[in-house]
Protein backbone atom coordinates (compact mmCIF):
# COMPACT_ATOMS: atom_id res chain seq x y z
CA UNK A 1 0.00 0.00 0.00
CA UNK A 2 2.90 2.22 0.85
CA UNK A 3 3.96 1.70 -3.13
CA UNK A 4 0.58 2.67 -4.19
CA UNK A 5 -0.04 5.96 -1.75
CA UNK A 6 3.53 7.44 -3.27
CA UNK A 7 2.86 6.52 -6.64
CA UNK A 8 -0.79 8.01 -6.40
CA UNK A 9 0.82 10.81 -5.21
CA UNK A 10 3.29 11.29 -8.15
CA UNK A 11 0.51 11.05 -10.44
CA UNK A 12 -0.74 14.23 -9.37
CA UNK A 13 2.82 16.17 -9.07
CA UNK A 14 3.79 19.03 -11.28
CA UNK A 15 5.57 18.46 -14.82
CA UNK A 16 9.20 19.27 -12.80
CA UNK A 17 8.55 15.21 -11.32
CA UNK A 18 7.38 14.23 -15.06
CA UNK A 19 10.70 11.80 -15.47
CA UNK A 20 10.61 10.81 -11.65
CA UNK A 21 6.67 10.08 -12.13
CA UNK A 22 7.78 7.82 -15.25
CA UNK A 23 10.35 5.83 -13.51
CA UNK A 24 8.23 5.11 -10.84
CA UNK A 25 5.72 3.89 -12.77
CA UNK A 26 7.87 1.45 -14.61
CA UNK A 27 8.78 0.35 -11.20
CA UNK A 28 5.75 0.34 -9.66
CA UNK A 29 3.99 -1.64 -12.45
CA UNK A 30 7.13 -4.56 -12.69
CA UNK A 31 7.47 -4.97 -8.87
CA UNK A 32 3.56 -4.71 -7.71
CA UNK A 33 1.57 -6.33 -10.67
CA UNK A 34 4.10 -8.65 -12.15
CA UNK A 35 6.08 -9.66 -9.44
CA UNK A 36 3.63 -9.04 -6.34
CA UNK A 37 0.01 -10.15 -8.49
CA UNK A 38 -1.42 -7.08 -7.07
CA UNK A 39 -2.97 -5.48 -10.00
CA UNK A 40 -3.74 -1.58 -8.11
CA UNK A 41 -3.56 0.45 -10.93
CA UNK A 42 -1.75 3.81 -9.24
CA UNK A 43 -4.99 5.77 -11.37
CA UNK A 44 -7.27 4.11 -9.00
CA UNK A 45 -9.54 6.37 -5.87
CA UNK A 46 -8.78 4.54 -2.81
CA UNK A 47 -9.61 6.15 0.51
CA UNK A 48 -7.81 6.31 3.72
CA UNK A 49 -7.56 3.41 5.76
CA UNK A 50 -7.36 1.20 3.02
CA UNK A 51 -6.54 -2.12 4.12
CA UNK A 52 -5.29 -5.19 1.81
CA UNK A 53 -4.88 -8.93 3.37
CA UNK A 54 -2.98 -11.31 1.16
CA UNK A 55 -3.03 -9.06 -1.99
CA UNK A 56 -2.21 -12.18 -4.28
CA UNK A 57 -4.62 -12.42 -7.25
CA UNK A 58 -6.09 -8.28 -6.92
CA UNK A 59 -7.60 -7.11 -10.10
CA UNK A 60 -9.11 -3.69 -9.85
CA UNK A 61 -10.30 -1.71 -12.70
CA UNK A 62 -8.63 1.88 -12.86
CA UNK A 63 -11.54 3.46 -12.68
CA UNK A 64 -13.06 2.01 -10.08
CA UNK A 65 -13.40 3.95 -6.47
CA UNK A 66 -12.94 2.46 -3.08
CA UNK A 67 -13.77 4.45 0.04
CA UNK A 68 -12.29 4.98 3.15
CA UNK A 69 -11.60 2.32 5.58
CA UNK A 70 -12.39 -0.59 3.38
CA UNK A 71 -10.75 -4.43 3.68
CA UNK A 72 -10.21 -6.26 0.90
CA UNK A 73 -8.61 -9.60 0.57
CA UNK A 74 -7.35 -11.83 -2.37
CA UNK A 75 -7.89 -13.24 -5.92
CA UNK A 76 -10.45 -10.62 -5.61
CA UNK A 77 -11.91 -8.96 -9.07
CA UNK A 78 -13.64 -5.40 -9.26
CA UNK A 79 -13.86 -3.48 -12.63
CA UNK A 80 -16.47 -3.02 -16.07
CA UNK A 81 -17.84 -5.29 -18.16
CA UNK A 82 -18.71 -5.72 -22.36
CA UNK A 83 -22.68 -5.01 -22.93
CA UNK A 84 -24.04 -6.30 -25.65
CA UNK A 85 -23.51 -3.49 -27.75
CA UNK A 86 -19.74 -3.82 -27.56
CA UNK A 87 -19.18 -0.88 -25.44
CA UNK A 88 -18.15 -1.54 -21.66
CA UNK A 89 -20.12 -0.75 -18.56
CA UNK A 90 -18.30 2.10 -15.78
CA UNK A 91 -16.56 0.61 -12.66
CA UNK A 92 -18.16 0.10 -9.51
CA UNK A 93 -18.04 2.68 -6.71
CA UNK A 94 -17.29 1.32 -3.41
CA UNK A 95 -18.69 2.86 -0.19
CA UNK A 96 -16.99 3.37 3.50
CA UNK A 97 -16.19 0.78 5.94
CA UNK A 98 -16.87 -1.95 3.03
CA UNK A 99 -15.52 -5.57 3.97
CA UNK A 100 -14.51 -7.81 0.84
CA UNK A 101 -14.37 -11.66 1.76
CA UNK A 102 -11.65 -13.28 -0.36
CA UNK A 103 -12.38 -14.18 -4.17
CA UNK A 104 -15.20 -12.25 -4.68
CA UNK A 105 -15.90 -11.00 -8.41
CA UNK A 106 -17.65 -7.39 -8.42
CA UNK A 107 -18.60 -5.83 -12.23
CA UNK A 108 -20.41 -3.23 -13.92
CA UNK A 109 -21.58 0.12 -12.80
CA UNK A 110 -22.91 -0.39 -9.67
CA UNK A 111 -22.84 1.31 -5.90
CA UNK A 112 -21.30 -1.10 -2.60
CA UNK A 113 -23.17 1.20 0.17
CA UNK A 114 -21.13 2.21 2.96
CA UNK A 115 -20.79 -0.88 6.06
CA UNK A 116 -21.26 -3.40 3.62
CA UNK A 117 -20.01 -7.18 3.91
CA UNK A 118 -19.71 -9.73 1.05
CA UNK A 119 -18.87 -12.91 1.47
CA UNK A 120 -16.06 -14.76 0.62
CA UNK A 121 -16.89 -16.30 -3.13
CA UNK A 122 -19.70 -14.15 -3.63
CA UNK A 123 -20.38 -12.53 -7.70
CA UNK A 124 -22.09 -9.23 -7.20
CA UNK A 125 -23.55 -7.81 -10.25
CA UNK A 126 -25.79 -5.08 -8.96
CA UNK A 127 -26.29 -2.42 -6.18
CA UNK A 128 -25.62 -3.19 -2.70
CA UNK A 129 -27.14 -1.42 0.20
CA UNK A 130 -25.91 0.19 2.83
CA UNK A 131 -24.99 -2.16 5.34
CA UNK A 132 -26.20 -4.88 3.54
CA UNK A 133 -24.45 -8.47 4.19
CA UNK A 134 -24.85 -10.37 0.97
CA UNK A 135 -23.75 -13.43 -0.32
CA UNK A 136 -23.74 -16.47 -2.88
CA UNK A 137 -23.26 -16.78 -6.97
CA UNK A 138 -25.43 -14.39 -8.20
CA UNK A 139 -24.82 -12.19 -4.69
CA UNK A 140 -28.19 -11.52 -2.71
CA UNK A 141 -28.88 -9.92 0.08
CA UNK A 142 -28.80 -12.29 3.56
CA UNK A 143 -29.95 -8.91 6.19
CA UNK A 144 -29.11 -5.46 6.20
CA UNK A 145 -28.37 -3.59 9.31
CA UNK A 146 -28.55 0.01 10.25
CA UNK A 147 -25.08 -0.27 12.12
CA UNK A 148 -24.39 2.82 13.97
CA UNK A 149 -20.58 1.67 13.75
CA UNK A 150 -18.63 -0.49 11.30
CA UNK A 151 -17.34 -2.91 13.94
CA UNK A 152 -20.45 -3.56 15.44
CA UNK A 153 -22.63 -6.86 14.68
CA UNK A 154 -26.45 -6.72 14.08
Amino acid sequence: MLLFRLASELKYGSRVWLPLTILYGIFYRVLVEWFLGVELPWKTKVGSGFRLDHGQGLVVNDQTVIGKNCHMRHTTTIGNKLKPDGTYSGSPVIGNFVDIGAHVVILGELKIGDRAVIGAGSVVTKDVPAGATVVGVPARVLKVCDRPEPATEC
